[in-house]
């Protein structure tokens, strides 16, 4: 069995709703394991590394104003398979049409705003986490 890990952040809306804890339980209640947790405040630096896949796309910068607007909270989990587990556990990227049990579509909604506010993100596959983990974890 190998180990994998991922990247998750909570973003600004789940930090100001107070659901850090409530991702993390529903984390480790899929028995994957917290291996490094901070908050912090998001740089717009820190964030073009983020989302560099993302520049020249019409919700790039206004993903990046929301994500610079509050604290947020970078984790990294491990686990067999937990790439895959948390993005199932996280849901769809639209909180209107994420089902019921995820977190997206249990804890979001549609806010009417310029960009989808759905208070986790989850890396997509083992190369995304890697370089993903070393922006939010350099050491």
């Amino acid at each position: 069995m190998s180990t994998e890990k991922t990247l998750v952040l909570v973003k600004p809306d789940g930090v100001s709703r107070g659901l850090v804890g409530e991702v993390i339980s529903r984390i480790e209640a899929k028995g994957y394991s917290i291996d490094a947790l901070r908050m912090l405040h998001a740089d717009r630096e820190l964030l073009e590394q983020h989302y560099a896949e993302h520049v020249g796309k019409v919700f790039y910068e206004p993903l990046v104003e929301f994500m610079m607007s509050g604290p947020i909270v970078a984790i990294v989990a491990s686990g067999n398979r937990v790439i895959e587990g948390f993005r199932a556990l996280a849901g769809v990227t639209d909180p209107t049409v994420a089902a019921p049990g995820t977190i997206r579509g249990d804890l979001a909604r549609d806010q009417g705003t310029k960009v989808v506010q759905n208070i986790v993100h989850g890396s997509d596959s083992t190369e995304s986490a890697a370089r993903e983990i070393k922006i939010f974890f350099p050491n």
